[in-house]
């Protein structure tokens, strides 16, 4: 069993940053690859970024190349979603999830574990 709590979400105007957190407890946090995915009310969700157990590998969504990081800290078992330039079009539930896997993951049905989510909300 692993358990996630996001952390981080907000209201911020277009342009502006905010950093999410997640933090797990549970099994060991190293061995699980790391996603953080995100869902639009009436959308279906989409993954935004996921990072590998050692963080040696990233994936990031066309939509947030070059404005998005993610990244683990094992030793506090978080792992980070850093957003700057901020978009309206980023309005969304922001959810982490973690996988079992060796490698990066990009599909939902990979992820094993979920958090409840945290808003963020870009005003234009």
């Amino acid at each position: 069993q692993v358990q996630l709590v996001e952390s981080g979400g907000g209201l911020v105007q277009a342009g502006g940053s905010l950093r999410l957190s997640c933090a797990a407890s549970g099994r060991t946090f190293s061995n699980y690859a790391m996603g953080w995915f995100r869902q639009a009310p009436g959308k279906e969700r989409d993954v935004v970024a996921a990072i590998s157990r050692s963080a040696s590998i990233k994936y990031y969504a066309d939509s947030v190349k070059g404005r998005f990081t993610i990244s683990r800290d094992n030793a506090k078992t978080t792992v980070y979603l850093q957003m700057n330039s901020l978009k309206p079009e980023d309005t969304a539930v922001y959810y982490c999830a973690a996988s079992p896997g060796g490698s990066v993951y990009t599909a939902e049905v990979t992820y094993r574990y979920w958090g409840q989510g945290t808003q963020v909300t870009v005003s234009s």
